[in-house]
């Protein structure tokens, strides 16, 4: 399986960091390593002093597929839930004035977390979800796939340009505004509209 991510897909959100707004989606990868499996705790990295925490709607792919006509794209996944793509930020903004990957900062091991998945009907696929994320019961994040600059069907379709698509691989979609540092002891929680699906605490 693969982990697809999609950054600066939230105007506000590359404002907040500074970066322009793309013309197309910016893609990047994680291995099979960075996916934290259920009931693992997450512990601080030590190799970074500013954990940042991205909380994201997150696409479960269900077909395999090339070259993906949008029209047909929401064929390609069948599921949704939220998840939190950890960053390093320093190590990312050393990286971006170098004009290095940000593998380091973005793909080690235990840095993406995602909830239960939600199985989406026809009907679903065509509707805007809210999600947010709590950090010790405050609201830290809150966003609308609405927002997108890049939507599902949309990034499914650019995405296979690239990469084949393959049953299992998951997409995060995008974080918006809001992103923030996150510390040893922070309590992370994670909801689809008003539905809980992700927990965790920073050990």
């Amino acid at each position: 399986m693969k982990i697809i991510c999609i950054g600066r897909n939230y105007a506000e959100h590359a404002k907040e960091l500074g970066n322009e707004i793309p013309d197309e989606p910016v893609i990047f990868m994680k291995p099979k390593s960075a996916l934290l499996q259920p009931h693992t705790p997450f512990y601080y990295p030590e190799f970074t002093n500013e954990l940042n925490s991205e909380c994201e709607l997150v696409l479960r792919v269900c077909k395999n597929g090339k070259y993906i006509n949008e029209r047909n794209a929401s064929n390609y996944y069948n599921g949704i839930t939220v998840g939190i793509d950890f960053t390093a930020r320093d190590l990312q903004n050393i990286a971006k004035e170098k004009g290095l990957p940000w593998e380091k900062a973005k793909a080690f091991d235990n840095s993406a977390a995602i909830g239960k998945f939600l199985d989406l009907t026809p009907d679903q696929k065509k509707a805007n979800f809210t999600f947010k994320l709590l950090v010790n019961n405050q609201e830290m994040q809150r966003g609308n796939s609405a927002d997108m600059v890049f939507k599902f069907d949309n990034l499914v379709a650019q995405i296979s340009n690239y990469f084949s698509l393959n049953i299992g691989d998951i997409i995060f979609t995008g974080t918006p505004a809001g992103v923030g540092e996150c510390v040893v002891g922070d309590e992370l929680e994670a909801f689809l509209g008003n539905q809980s699906l992700l927990k965790l605490d920073i050990k």
